[in-house]
């Protein structure tokens, strides 16, 4: 089987002390690609690094993390923008509206959104959403936005009714660990879409799958969210794995 991390934040520091290993590991579970989302342009140095360190493995996406987003905004957009047609980015994100942790920016959050999905029309990209306790709210910034876009709804956590609203945009669900959690009911979810509309992910060193949670994640633990997709399908753990690689790389033109 082989497999996409379609969301990983690699270059972060909890894997300072064994990147390469956990590369590795990866790579011998059947990762052949790590997907690379970015926080702000501070963080922008040690993903490149990990991109360069790296190479045909991990591919680095270029955006402005909702919880990020302060009153600097504007100034970190316009070096982003300076730097998109410079470097193979495969995608804007990791991007969104999260109202989870803190309301304050929300005006800033939105304005961020907007700004960076017309980064992604204009240059032809993908864009990863990040939606906590914000659905509605992106979904009205969408409806403003250009209709030709493509991309994902990044570690999905929304009803049945939100996930074909996605869908019904043209975009993707990404599945990850919580998948593999009781009572989040994303298996209702998945079951009232088709395996053609999702993609898999691991967004580790977050959220890690069962039984591993409480420990970092990695894009190792990968086949554990595809076996247990794959239950929820009834099909074959080499099918679902084939088709969400497909999907992946249908999305972000690998």
């Amino acid at each position: 089987m082989r497999f996409i991390d379609t969301h990983t934040h690699l270059y972060l520091p909890e894997f300072d002390a064994d990147r390469d290993s956990s590369v590795e590991k990866a790579v011998n579970a059947g990762v052949e690609m790590m997907l690379l989302p970015n926080i702000d342009i501070h963080s922008i140095g040690a993903m490149m690094n990990s991109v360069e360190r790296y190479k045909k493995v991990c591919f680095p996406m270029i955006g402005l993390h909702p919880t990020s987003v302060k009153d600097d905004y504007a100034c970190q957009l316009e070096k982003m923008e300076y730097l998109l047609p410079l470097y193979n980015f495969v995608a804007v994100g990791e991007i969104g509206i999260d109202l989870y942790w803190d309301k304050t920016y929300i005006k800033e959050q939105t304005q961020a959104f907007k700004q960076q999905v017309y980064f992604a029309a204009t240059h032809n990209l993908p864009v990863v959403i990040h939606a906590r306790d914000s659905f509605p709210e992106v979904f009205s910034a969408l409806e403003e936005l250009p209709k030709n876009i493509r991309g994902v709804f990044h570690a999905f956590s929304g009803t049945p009714e939100y996930a074909q609203k996605v869908i019904s945009m043209g975009l993707k669900l990404g599945i990850g660990g919580m998948i593999t959690f009781k009572n989040t009911g994303l298996e209702k979810v998945l079951k009232n879409v088709t395996p053609h509309d999702i993609i898999l992910e691991t967004d580790s060193p977050y959220l890690t799958p069962t039984p591993f949670r409480g420990k970092r994640n990695e894009s190792a633990y990968l086949p554990i969210i595809n076996k247990k997709i794959s239950e929820i399908y009834g099909i074959q753990e080499n099918a679902m794995a084939e088709i969400s690689y497909q999907n992946s790389i249908e999305l972000f033109k690998l």
